[in-house]
């Protein structure tokens, strides 16, 4: 059994910044890829950030340049830096990791952007 622990959501002025946390702990055998997806009120859910095994980082090209996405492989924990938030980030952001074949979700963390 895989559990995800999120942290770090919260609410934030437009133009601030917020650090998410995501870590694996469990049975927990060759993590290939971590990520974040984000799902807003009315909306589905959509990709935010993902990084490979080997490193290879995508980004959801609304956060490009502003979302950097990292993962500590010795603490099987995934972080999203997220700077420069605008209102529209307001969603619930959920971790993803990828092993052995199946997808594991956290419960999700809430992020507020709003003035």
């Amino acid at each position: 059994q895989v559990q995800l622990l999120e942290s770090g959501g919260g609410s934030v002025q437009p133009g601030g910044s917020l650090r998410l946390s995501c870590a694996a702990s469990g049975s927990i055998f060759s993590i290939n890829t971590m990520g974040w997806y984000r799902q807003a009120l009315g909306n589905q859910r959509e990709l935010v950030a993902s990084v490979t095994s080997g490193g290879i980082r995508n980004y959801a090209d609304p956060v490009k340049g502003r979302f950097t996405i990292s993962r500590d492989r010795g603490k099987n924990t995934v972080y999203l830096q997220m700077n420069s938030l605008k209102r529209e980030a307001t969603a619930v952001y959920c971790c993803d990791v990828g092993m052995l074949g199946l997808n594991y979700w956290g419960q999700g963390t809430q992020v507020g952007v709003s003035s």
